[in-house]
């Protein structure tokens, strides 16, 4: 049985080449689509691709989705959707850099280095003290009512205590009530109004049509609620120059460091974007913006910014905490101790007794 076995198991090993070598489908024949195997070269050279072996162009990737709402400027079709105007923004862009390298960036260095620092503060507070009443009512018209009075709060101490808004007496201890800008563009976009189609004008800077919207009901509203003193052509005239001096002073910095990359106006029209919408976003809570910002806009920064992580080694050389720690042998287990138990053993003994004396074998056996 062991050798027939055997036989029959090397039999159907054996059978198995041929079994798949029969039913093996046969090699795929090129099909009239693909491209025939290569032949010598002739003589002459011959175009390396034709028109009917031309690999179709690939599909342009679509642009990525933004994360978290991020405004992401790419490619024709969104530039023409977001800045259909870029021709005439970029020359608007480029006259008024001149501008500012001729006459408005010596006067604001000329202003911050002339003018002691604490006297460009007091006209910087003051100013900023001017916008309270129109960020409270910008506040209310998005029904936030608490940070509407926190803001009248403000504008109050910064008022009395503060002389006049000289002095910002309300972000210090005990009252830590810190700027946050408001105004109608936010709140028109706060209730859902898109930016528009950005602009670069002369004067202005930056801006979308919501927002250029909104910047002149800002400036329309306290003087309209207050009445002359806020109308008089003297103060407006001087108001406007404080604010831009003051303004060009502030960025200057970040100004320098957008003019430092390879295409400046895509960058400062980038940022502003962004940053409007971080502003925005931070009206419903959300985003870096959220908890308040420092600087001025475009370049607004968060007030509580979260530290940086620290980078990550480099793949090539990874660092001592990255690389795996030595797996130690594992330690040998103790056998468990040895428990004695008694039992009892019962071992078969042969018993031999003694024959009967009439005892006589059987002769049959």
């Amino acid at each position: 049985m062991r050798s027939e076995a055997g036989a029959a198991a090397d039999q159907a090993a054996g059978a198995r080449p041929s079994v798949g070598a029969t039913t093996a489908p046969p090699a795929p024949e090129p099909t009239p689509s693909e491209p025939a195997p290569a032949e010598p070269a002739p003589a002459e050279p011959v175009p390396a691709v034709t028109p009917a072996a031309a690999p179709a162009p690939a599909a342009a990737a679509p642009a990525p989705k933004p994360a978290n709402g991020e405004i992401v400027v790419s490619g024709e079709r969104h530039l023409d959707k977001i800045d259909p105007l870029m021709a005439v923004n970029k020359a608007s862009y480029q006259a008024m850099q001149k501008v500012d390298d001729i006459m408005i960036a010596p006067i604001a260095h000329a202003y911050r280095d002339g003018l002691p620092r604490p006297i460009r503060m007091g006209l910087h507070n003051f100013l900023f003290n001017l916008t309270e009443p129109v960020n409270a009512m910008n506040h209310l018209l998005q029904l936030h009512p608490g940070k509407a009075l926190q803001t009248a709060a403000r504008f109050g101490i910064n008022s009395t205590i503060g002389i006049g808004g000289l002095i910002d007496v309300a972000k210090k201890k005990p009252f830590n009530i810190h700027y946050r800008p408001n105004g109608f563009a936010d709140t028109l976009g706060y209730w859902g109004v898109g930016p528009g189609p950005y602009m670069f004008l002369p004067l202005v800077g930056p801006t979308t049509l919501r927002d250029i919207i909104g910047t002149l009901l800002d400036k329309a509203f306290l003087p309209g609620v207050v009445g002359y003193p806020l109308k008089n052509r003297y103060y407006v005239t001087a108001s406007g120059i404080l604010t831009t001096l003051d303004y060009r002073v502030v960025i200057d910095q970040d100004l320098a460091r957008v003019r430092q990359t390879s295409s400046p106006y895509s960058s400062y029209r980038q940022i502003y974007l962004k940053t409007r919408f971080e502003e925005i976003e931070a009206l419903h809570g959300r985003g870096p913006l959220a908890d308040g910002e420092t600087g001025m806009a475009p370049f607004a920064k968060p007030l509580h910014p979260v530290p940086d992580q620290a980078p990550a080694a480099p793949a090539s050389a990874p660092s001592a905490a990255s690389a795996p720690a030595a797996v130690a042998p594992p330690t040998p287990v103790a056998p468990p101790p040895v428990v004695f138990v008694a039992y009892p053993v019962v071992q078969s003994h042969p018993v031999v007794q003694p024959l009967p004396a009439d005892y006589k074998p059987h002769s049959g056996h």
